[in-house]
């Protein structure tokens, strides 16, 4: 059976986020948009990071990981959904689902540890406004990003490799936009017991332990805060988690609405919405919750404007600057 399932089962058809025509032309020009703005908006984040000596700090640097994974995730599903919309029947090959499937679990399980890992940030840059460079020392910053990097990708390997090694029945239809891991399970011939135990064990452990770290670190930045004495120090306090906090709540809040509900509630058409809501609204949301509610990168953006208008008149509009 299986040997006849890697053979004729090349491929799966993806069933896409609608099956009404009239839906079809409207949502496409809306995904569109959203997914280019995430794109702009997660490179834009990327390049001024790098660009800016005045963001070359801790922070700044887990930013730009976050904008880096955003536009990972986003790109690994939004380009292949965007395609369900223009065509009669959107296929995806087997290996191909296999990849997708990587890399989408590698990237959102990577965003919850650099989350948990911005978050500690913060606790540092408010509780220990001292020694804040030398605890958050390049060295550690790259030790908090490279091994939840390596831990994502070992799961995500782990996962796909024990879904694709089991036989599939050969329906290959898929109830998703995406190569999804639970409408998967439901294609599958042989015994799921085992890998769906892994996917649960795993799953809880991530959210919780990323979760708690996130919890503790804002425990203690809010104790920190009720110490201080002037208004002042408070504002600043708050105004210095705040993009962050709310990132964290939005994207939490969607993973822990999505998995955490019991499963009698469970329906494709919610887990469809949820699953557009962190794939690619998240993606877009980020950089435009940083960019709206942080001063340094509104005065980044705004210097990169105004010197590359400059450049523009200088070669164009000679004649201005005689």
């Amino acid at each position: 059976m299986e040997k006849y399932n890697l053979t004729v089962l090349n491929k799966f058809i993806l069933m896409g986020i609608t099956d009404r025509p009239e839906l079809q032309a409207p949502l496409f020009g809306l995904f569109l948009v959203i997914y280019m703005i995430s794109v702009i908006g997660n490179l834009g984040m990327v390049i001024l990071t790098m660009m800016d000596s005045r963001l070359q700090t801790p922070m700044y640097f887990f930013l730009k990981k976050l904008a880096l994974t955003d536009l990972g995730y986003s790109t690994t599903v939004g380009p292949k959904m965007l395609v369900s919309f223009v065509v009669d029947q959107n296929t995806i090959y087997y290996y191909f689902c296999a990849t997708q499937l990587a890399f989408f679990n590698m990237f959102i399980l990577s965003e919850l540890f650099i989350l948990s890992a911005m978050s500690y940030d913060r606790y540092v840059a408010i509780c220990n406004p001292l020694l804040y460079t030398v605890i958050m020392s390049q060295r550690l910053c790259q030790v908090l990003v490279v091994i939840p990097y390596l831990y994502s990708t070992f799961v995500s390997l782990l996962i796909t490799i024990k879904i694709f090694s089991l036989s599939f029945c050969g329906y290959n239809v898929i109830h998703h936009f995406y190569c999804d891991g639970l409408p998967l399970l439901s294609l599958l011939c042989s015994n799921t017991h085992e890998i769906e135990l892994i996917i649960l064990i795993l799953s809880a452990f991530n959210l919780i332990f990323s979760l708690l770290i996130v919890l503790v670190s804002y425990l203690l930045i809010l104790l920190a805060i009720l110490r201080m004495n002037s208004a002042e120090g408070r504002c600043k306090a708050f105004s210095t988690c705040g993009s962050h906090l709310t990132v964290v709540t939005v994207f939490y809040g969607t993973l822990i609405f999505m998995y955490v509900q019991p499963k009698s509630s469970h329906s494709l058409d919610t887990d469809k919405v949820a699953s557009i809501f962190y794939s690619l609204v998240i993606p877009m949301l980020n950089p435009l919750i940083y960019s709206l509610r942080n001063k340094d990168v509104k005065y980044s953006l705004q210097k990169m404007w105004e010197n590359h208008a400059v450049y523009f008149l200088k070669v164009h509009c000679p004649m201005l600057f005689l």
